[in-house]
């Protein structure tokens, strides 16, 4: 049976899509409030406090949106979703109580209907990171959760709902927890760091980038805060490029070439003039960079200065 609400649903994943890529994969709360226009009307997102929603437009029973709340410091999550790696998927959970209440039957009309949803899932308070489109692939109502698959943009949004080969829609799925995983390392970066450059305490927010100590192809390259520093953006290519290291006590070393040059007052104040200064630090203890990481990385700066 046709989908009574595809057109609204294609609109909604092409709203969606458009705000994902204008704020480089985190949207602010406020945006996503905005909803979106369909057919003159303004359509809502959803409240962003309830995960499951079915705007009263709608003419089906499936929703048409699924959110999950971002964590608030101190505070666990309401509901423990998860992107399983083992089968590159999603579990959502259903709203607490009854599977049969009306946000419930909204979420497994999804499954039975298999058609396009957008995924909000909130990395940090006020940012939420979009998937889409997603589908409902498999409904537990013992266990109160579904699965959810990452589709294509395109294959996946025709009348004829999921449609795209598996191995396609695993990609996306790997895609999406690399998205995913490097949001949360940079917020959790920039947060223990509160914004600002470990080596020149710089603090502004759109030059302030999170840095892995120990890159991420190798195996010690965890997306954690204990593996990332916040570096403004020329310290962060300079660290990268190893003109600049940092021990395993936290000290700064500036390339040897480069301390001999002259090169106006960016090289000599920005670069030479933090040789031998000590990083900042986060303020809790279990934040701060590893001595071991640090010490690996510092071994490949050495290496490279000869």
């Amino acid at each position: 049976m046709a989908d009574p609400d595809h057109a609204l649903r294609l609109a909604a994943n092409d709203a969606a899509r458009r705000l994902s890529q204008r704020f480089d994969d985190l949207v602010p709360l406020r945006e996503l409030r905005a909803g979106f226009q369909f057919e003159g009307r303004r359509i809502s997102f959803g409240s962003f406090q309830r995960g499951i929603h079915r705007p009263k437009e709608m003419r089906g029973a499936a929703a048409l949106t699924l959110t999950t709340a971002p964590v608030v410091p101190g505070k666990p999550r309401p509901y423990d979703d998860e992107l399983d790696t083992d089968s590159r998927s999603i579990i959502y959970h259903y709203r607490a109580g009854d599977v049969n209440q009306p946000d419930n039957r909204a979420l497994r009309a999804a499954f039975a209907e298999q058609v396009p949803l957008v995924y909000f899932h909130g990395l940090a308070p006020g940012q939420y990171m979009v998937l889409q489109p997603v589908f409902v692939t498999a409904d537990d109502p013992g266990a109160h959760v579904v699965t959810l698959e990452v589709g294509l943009p395109v294959a996946d949004l025709q009348d004829a709902g999921l449609r795209s080969e598996p191995n396609h829609r695993a990609y996306a799925m790997r895609e999406a927890r690399v998205r995913l995983h490097q949001h949360q390392f940079r917020l959790d970066v920039l947060r223990a760091y509160r914004t600002r450059c470990a080596i020149c305490s710089l603090r502004e927010a759109a030059l302030v980038q999170a840095a892995h100590i120990v890159e991420d192809p190798h195996d010690d390259g965890i997306a954690a805060v204990v593996n990332g520093l916040a570096l403004c953006a020329i310290h962060h290519l300079a660290y990268d490029r190893n003109l600049m290291g940092i021990d395993p006590e936290g000290v700064v070393h500036i390339d040897k070439r480069l301390l001999g040059e002259r090169d106006g007052p960016m090289l000599r104040e920005g670069l030479q003039g933090f040789h031998g200064a000590r990083i900042l630090e986060p303020r809790q203890p279990h934040d701060r960079p590893e001595p071991e990481r640090l010490a690996l990385r510092f071994e490949r700066f050495m290496a490279a200065a000869g």
